[in-house]
This record gives C-alpha cells, structure tokens and sequence, in this order.
C-alpha cells in the first residue's frame, strides 16, 4: 500500500466453488465495519463489473474450472498487486478437483444424461456455458500467488487476521493452518 493515506484497494473474485469462502468473509460480522473504513472494495461476486479493477489486494476464491475461469484468473492477476488463494478450493483444488480422476465427456454425460430428471442433454457450442478445462487446477498452477489462505472455509478469524496484517503494512503469517 502507498504510504499516504489511501484506503488498501481490495477486490474478491468467485471461480469454481461454493462461495463458502465468501460466506466465511461476511461472517467477519461487526469486524467488517472496522475494516470498512481502511479498505475500498473494489469488486466482489456482489458487484457487475463489466472489467476487473485495479486492486492492491484480490481473494480469489475457486479453483480454475473452465475457460472462462482461466481468462478471469490471468485479467485479475494482470491487476492486482497481491494475489491471495482464498480457500482450499483455489489453493489445491479442492472438491472441484474430484472430477479430475474422470473424462470431461464422463463428467458432462453422468450431470446433463445419467442424473438429470428435467432436461437431458449435454449443453455444447453456445456462448453461455464456457468449455470445461482438460483438468481442473488449483489457481497457483496458472498464475504466480502471494498469498495461500487455506480452509473449507478460512474461519472469519483468519481472514481478518489477513486483511489486518496487510493493512498493517505486514505480510500476514499464515504458517500452522492446515487444508480442510
């Protein structure tokens, strides 16, 4: 952050989670208004952005999923100062890695054929549903990360300490949290 008196410019972004990680954020309650008043929230899964922001610090939650995932994950990473892997999802992949033991044609025909009771087909060739990635990845393994923030969430608790450690002009101290 520059040394005057600007407000820390922090942005999250959602790939492929549950968004767990963001509920755990607004679990920060009360904590949040105290952090308010020192950060700008640049952009959020909450905010229609059009294009990503310049930001000093971004929590990425997700792991890289899809095409449109990993075009996001490079733009965020060409803006951002400080990039966090927020949650075990973007920090190894987590349970949307499950699907990497199986075929992306597996995997679309078992949800849109084998389990789906409303609408049968695999959706293809349009704009809306973007082209599965061969493998889903961790964010580390396509763009460089600063910071990992395990957990499935992160506790409210070490988010904060985060978000406190940075605005403090510190690197937060993330040793001793464990994945899960």
């Amino acid at each position: 952050m520059d040394p005057v008196n600007r407000k820390l410019r922090v942005a999250t972004a959602w790939l492929g989670g549950c968004s767990g990680c963001h509920m755990s954020l607004l679990d920060m309650d009360e904590r949040l208004l105290a952090l308010a008043g020192r950060i700008e929230l640049m952009a959020s899964p909450l905010t229609d952005l059009k294009d990503f922001p310049e930001a000093d610090v971004t929590l990425v939650e997700g792991a890289v999923a899809n095409e449109d995932h990993l075009a996001h994950i490079r733009h965020i990473r060409a803006h951002t100062k400080l990039l966090v892997s927020f949650g075990d999802c973007a920090v190894t992949g987590n349970v949307p890695a499950m699907r990497n033991a199986y075929g992306i044609e597996e995997v679309l025909n078992e949800a849109y054929q084998a389990s789906s009771s409303v609408v049968k087909g695999v959706p293809a060739g349009n704009a809306v549903v973007p082209k599965l990635l061969g493998r889903v990845r961790p964010v580390h393994e396509v763009v460089p990360v600063d910071v990992f923030l395990p957990g499935c969430p992160p506790d409210a608790d070490a988010i904060y300490e985060l978000l406190s450690a940075l605005l403090d002009g510190r690197r937060p101290e993330m040793g001793g949290r464990r994945f899960g």
